[in-house]
C-alpha cells in the first residue's frame, strides 16, 4: 500500500466531491443489478422454469419486483438531478442521492436472497439448506451493507466527540 494512503488523514469533501461521489457510487452499482435483472427475466422462459411450484415460481416474480424497486431507485437521483437541479450542485440532491442509494440496496439484497434460496431449492432439492442460505446470505448482505458502516460511522462519532479540540 503507498506510503500516502497510509498516512492520510480524513477531511471533509465538499459538495462538488460528494456529488461526484454519489454519482459513481450509483454508476457502480447499477450494471451488476441491470445484468441481473436480465438473468432473472430470461429464468422465466427457461423450460425447467416449469419445474418450479408455483409458490417458487411467485417467489421469483417476487424476487424480480424487488430488483424493479432497487433499480428505479437507484436511478431516481439521476431523473431528480437532471429535471429538478440541472446544472447545479446542492446539499439536497447529495442527502437525496445518497438516501436512495442507501434504500435500493434493501431490495437488492433481498431480491438476491431470495433468488439465491431458489436456486439452492432447485439444485439441491432440500428446503432446509435453501432457507439456511437465504439467512445466511441476508445476514452477510445486511452485516456488510448496513451493519458494518453503521458500526464505523459510531466509532468515527466516538473517535472525534473523545479527541480535545484545537
Amino acid at each position: 500500500m503507498p506510503s500516502e494512503y497510509q498516512h492520510a488523514t480524513a477531511r471533509p469533501a465538499s459538495l462538488e466531491e460528494e456529488t461526484r461521489t454519489a454519482i459513481e457510487e450509483a454508476r457502480m452499482v447499477l450494471p451488476g443489478i441491470q445484468a441481473f435483472f436480465g438473468f432473472q427475466r430470461i429464468a422465466v422462459f427457461n423450460n425447467r422454469f416449469q419445474d418450479l411450484t408455483h409458490t417458487e415460481q411467485v417467489l421469483h416474480l417476487i424476487a424480480l419486483l424487488l430488483l424493479a424497486v432497487s433499480i428505479a431507485l437507484i436511478m431516481t437521483p439521476a431523473a431528480y438531478h437532471r429535471i429538478a437541479e440541472r446544472g447545479m450542485v446542492s446539499r439536497r440532491f447529495v442527502e437525496l442521492a445518497s438516501r436512495f442509494l442507501e434504500c435500493a440496496m434493501l431490495p437488492l439484497m433481498l431480491s438476491i436472497t431470495v433468488d439465491l434460496f431458489l436456486l439452492t431449492r432447485f439444485i439441491l432439492d432440500s428446503s432446509t439448506l435453501s432457507a439456511v442460505v437465504g439467512i445466511v446470505t441476508v445476514l452477510m448482505f445486511f452485516g456488510l451493507w448496513y451493519l458494518f458502516p453503521w458500526t464505523q460511522k459510531l466509532r468515527a462519532r466516538r473517535r472525534h466527540s473523545g479527541s480535545p479540540k484545537a
